[in-house]
């Protein structure tokens, strides 16, 4: 079997193909672009084949398919830092939209159905209501930033193509995931890294934050990846799954709960630039229909994720 996973070199696509690599008869493809950093797959590259492309560029993208040939794509290739889009709105509405509308162009110009899974994002739920958790997938969008825009953009894209023209796509709402190789621009990896730079006195003894009372249901890297491929393997074509724990962690119980494996002592200061315009307050997902259809539950507690994540900054700092 022939699997492609666009954005290989990111953080979920690189725990992705090292979870395919442990399957027999699966030649993994990576695609990605020329002047993107590859130090997250250095350990596998030798065992997989690496395709150069630009999502942007439809004549690029159809000839990166047409070598792959793949009989599945994971769509894991974005702009996905929220407050980015908030400065660069329009590079994350074309480089989400149209890259994911490139690919599928690709699919159907050249005669392939392979599975595509498109990883959507718990964001598209944006404004959600108090009497409204855990969120379903039936709940109202309303995204919140333009990333949140552009995953409902590419969400229901997926949609229109898989009943206008029959291609097996599964829409996947990935909520919160984090773990080891997450960037630090993301707030609990920056957090263990700045406790990290702190232990080695690299940092002043200050932890800068954002929104601590914001409240996220998170999922390992290693357990969503897990999901991503039983998504191709049991869901349904054209429909759209939650992937969540279902447990509620407020940032402010995170962050302590990583300075409780430190014995620095630290000063929490806030910081006028991590601060968004308008935040996602509560985001606690209901995982039971993809459980339903997949049998998938998660392995690992959040704490260990967290010991992981802090490991890992401790190792690279």
């Amino acid at each position: 079997m022939n699997v492609l996973i666009t954005g290989i070199t990111g953080f979920v696509g690189s725990h992705l193909a090292e979870y395919l690599l442990t399957m027999p008869e699966v030649e993994v493809y990576g695609m990605l672009r020329w002047r993107s950093k590859t130090e997250n797959i250095e350990q596998i590259k030798n065992k997989i084949e690496i395709v150069e492309c630009d999502l942007r560029d439809a004549t690029s993208v159809e000839k990166a398919i047409e070598t792959c040939k793949p009989d599945k794509i994971f769509h894991l290739a974005a702009q996905s830092f929220v407050p980015t889009s908030w400065h660069a709105p329009q590079e994350t509405l074309t480089t989400n939209i149209v890259g994911q509308l490139n690919i599928f162009e690709a699919c159907r110009n050249l005669g392939i159905s392979p599975w595509i899974q498109i990883a959507c994002s718990s964001e598209e739920y944006g404004m959600v209501k108090p009497d409204e958790t855990p969120i379903k997938e039936t709940n109202p969008l309303r995204p919140l930033s333009p990333y949140a825009v552009s995953k409902v953009g590419q969400d229901f894209l997926g949609y229109q193509y898989f009943a206008s023209y029959g291609l097996k796509v599964v829409r996947t709402r990935g909520f919160n995931h984090t773990g080891p190789r997450r960037g630090d621009v993301f707030v609990e990896s920056t957090f263990a890294k700045q406790i990290a730079e702190i232990e080695k006195g690299k940092k002043e003894p200050f932890i800068d934050h954002g929104n601590l009372d914001a409240i996220r249901d998170y999922t390992d890297v290693r357990d969503m990846v897990r999901a991503y491929w039983l998504a191709t393997e049991k869901c349904e074509p054209g429909e759209v799954y939650n992937i969540c724990t279902g447990t509620a962690w407020k940032i402010q119980d995170m962050l302590n709960y990583l300075l409780s494996k430190s014995t620095a002592k630290v000063t929490l200061r806030q910081d006028p630039k991590r601060m968004r315009p308008s935040d996602v307050q509560v985001l606690i997902g209901d995982n039971s229909k993809f459980r339903k259809a997949t049998g998938w539950e998660p392995q690992y507690k959040f704490e260990q994720t967290l010991d992981d994540l802090l490991e890992y900054w401790r190792s690279r700092v």
